[in-house]
């Protein structure tokens, strides 16, 4: 009852997201034992639904993000789990599978407002009594209010990404990884050390701005409802595209902006890259094809964000100038010499 207790205390002192996550499913996988125990995005992509592992907790610890180094989005569709995807379409607090192992899986899809985006998942070989999971009950009760509350406080109420506010502090905490990161770095030695300094600096947090081409078209030609629309399924696209260590934020309007973590440029450019062909892809209802142009920069632990945003915004604003649908890194358009900065006394002009 005391780890119970304490637990819960963890539960309701958080104010962000991840931390709300971890604690829950840390006290979900203390109570049963578990050998496993997942939180999962549940991603709604038009009518189809995908899966996509977003926190993992292997004997208690907390497990390296699934796919933290890869390009390749781990979502898969929901029909893999098909005792989830039954308890989704039924409606349903909970579904179970029992393994030809004796393993015995146990999903718990958080329902708020008629819609499940986060799933808990709990894998244990031995059969959970009722007083267990009458308390995994309570446990969930406490969870889904408190998301409720940091959704409508951080949340865009539209796409359900993270809203303008949200992005000083997200945006505060890649900054102070980084910094850390670096020290770490810089204290390492050794011609062994040296080369893994050089990979570790090829991985850099990047800021990308994007824009839905030709938004105001859609409004004009097809109506606010029909944007509406378009701004929730691009929104969808975007949660299917990145991973769960990426930040999505909505700053207003058709504009987008993206934190992306820890990778080389090249794979964010490749990122980048696959968001913007998957949604061209996509069957927008009504309005059929939709492009997104996007402009991205390095994040410089030492710059504002102001200053990281304005040379993002300035790749996607050459993005949309010429051809749109299209992704432009600024440090490359700077260096190929297709984008020019003329420093003057009292500010930094670009052309």
């Amino acid at each position: 009852m005391e780890s119970i207790i304490k637990h819960l205390m963890e539960i309701t002192g958080h104010r962000d997201h991840d931390l709300l996550n971890i604690s829950v499913i840390s006290a979900l996988s203390e109570l049963t034992n578990a050998g496993r125990a997942r939180v999962l995005d549940i991603l709604h992509v038009g009518e189809k639904i995908f899966v996509k592992p977003q926190i993992t907790i292997i004997d208690g610890k907390l497990a390296p993000s699934e796919d933290m180094s890869g390009v390749v989005s781990p979502e898969v569709p929901v029909e893999q789990y098909p005792q989830l995807a039954a308890a989704l379409s039924q409606h349903e607090n909970s579904a179970e599978l029992l393994a030809d192992n004796g393993d015995r899986t146990i999903w718990l899809p958080v329902w708020m407002n008629e819609k499940v985006n986060v799933c808990l998942e709990i894998m244990n070989p031995d059969t959970y009594t009722e007083n267990t999971k009458e308390v995994m009950g309570g446990i969930l009760v406490v969870y889904r209010n408190f998301q409720n509350l940091l959704d409508y406080s951080e949340r865009d109420s539209l796409t359900g990404l993270l809203n303008r506010k949200t992005f000083d502090d997200n945006f505060s905490k890649i900054l102070r990884t980084s910094v850390q990161k670096q020290s770490l770095i810089d204290a390492e030695k050794g011609d062994v050390e040296v080369e893994r300094r050089h990979s570790d600096r090829e991985k850099q947090h990047w800021l990308a701005v994007l824009d839905i081409d030709h938004f105001k078209r859609v409004n004009d030609q097809f109506g606010h409802l029909y944007g509406d629309e378009v701004l929730i399924l691009v929104a969808n696209l975007m949660r299917s595209s990145f991973r769960p260590t990426d930040k999505l934020f909505r700053f207003g309007g058709e504009e987008f902006v993206i934190l992306l973590r820890s990778t080389s440029k090249e794979d964010a450019k490749m990122i980048f890259e696959r968001f913007r062909e998957n949604v061209a892809r996509y069957p927008f209802p009504q309005v059929g094809t939709v492009t997104i142009s996007i402009g991205f920069a390095h994040i410089d632990p030492f710059e504002p964000a102001v200053g990281i945003i304005g040379r993002a915004d300035q790749a996607l604003y050459f993005a949309k100038s010429n051809g749109r649908n299209r992704v432009c890194h600024y440090e490359d358009l700077v260096s190929s010499g297709e984008l020019r900065i003329e420093v003057s006394q009292d500010s930094v002009e670009f052309f």
